[in-house]
């Protein structure tokens, strides 16, 4: 017989399995496909050359054979495989802007279904999708296949997601990517990017330079900026460690809004220059809108 936990879990799937799989039906499914397809190319025919073809595909081999000049012609990889690696870290476990029912909504919630999102997009394409979730470690690995019962699978794994390590550590999760994925990928790095442990920079050029790597970073809006409340006691969800907090002194606001600045700042600025796209969301913000402007810039550069 079913318990209460993994029926309420199997509500939560079939939950976000309506909002989303509509959300990827009705506007995500032509902007993933543009954005996205044609990262590989693979063989398909020789023919003759025409002109206007680029030289370099001529095929020697064949024209010195028919003393004629041959082409070989590429086409798009119609299979793309996704993969989804996930920050499931205390940190994320925060939230204080509420959706309709009034209920304050978490990072890791709404991570959960922009993931969603992506892997019926995904799956629409009859692409492959995989799953990597991390804190201080790798936790899990899901590797990549197709199909709705995957999905939600995929979608069963967040919401039941429980560190089991402290702190968050992207280089580890970014090196274990590398590692598991010889196949060139779509790899989504979702993320609040809060004490991100070790310098991650080489893990992320390395991956870049196998992978199409994007970054989404999810955050809240009393991350950016602390309102004035006066003394409060607060805690750093990675640590444990708990301090006493004056925000009624504006130096403090201040230094804290600057701190969140530089932290957003350094991270975009790591994505960027390995050549990667970075996504910032602000969770009381749609991300509808922030993966459609994703699309369509990356559909503009083609």
């Amino acid at each position: 017989m079913m318990d209460e936990r993994t029926s309420e879990l199997l509500k939560k799937v079939r939950k976000i399995e309506i909002k989303t799989r509509g959300l990827s039906n009705q506007i995500f499914s032509g902007g993933y496909h543009s954005a996205f397809k044609g990262r590989g190319m693979s063989f398909s025919e020789v023919r003759a050359y025409q002109y206007g073809d680029d030289v370099r595909n001529i095929d020697w081999n064949v024209t010195a054979r028919f003393r004629d000049p041959y082409v070989k012609v590429f086409e798009e990889e119609r299979e793309i495989t996704v993969m989804l690696v996930v920050d499931i870290s205390p940190s994320t476990l925060f939230g204080t802007q509420a959706n309709r029912e009034n209920i304050a909504q978490l990072k890791q919630e709404i991570m959960t279904e922009i993931c969603a999102v992506l892997a019926f997009s995904a799956t629409n394409n009859n692409d492959k999708v995989g799953l990597i979730l991390f804190s201080g470690d790798v936790e899990k690995f899901v590797p990549p296949k197709k199909g709705r019962n995957h999905i939600l699978r995929i979608i069963r794994e967040l919401l039941d997601a429980r560190p089991l390590h402290q702190g968050t550590n992207i280089a580890e999760a970014l090196r274990y990517l590398t590692n598991m994925l010889k196949k060139r990928s779509i790899v989504f790095v979702l993320s609040d990017f809060i004490n991100s442990g070790p310098e991650y920079k080489d893990a992320l050029s390395i991956a870049r330079r196998r992978h199409d790597v994007v970054g989404l970073h999810v955050y809240d809006d009393r991350e950016r900026s602390l309102p004035n409340v006066g003394l409060v006691r607060v805690m750093d969800a990675e640590t444990g460690e708990e301090i006493w907090l004056d925000t009624a002194q504006k130096a403090t606001r201040e230094h804290y809004a600057a701190w969140f600045e530089q932290n957003l700042g350094q991270t975009r600025e790591r994505f960027l220059r390995s050549g990667a796209d970075f996504v910032s969301m602000n969770i009381k913000d749609s991300y509808i809108t922030a993966l459609m402007n994703l699309f369509s810039m990356r559909e503009k550069r083609r």
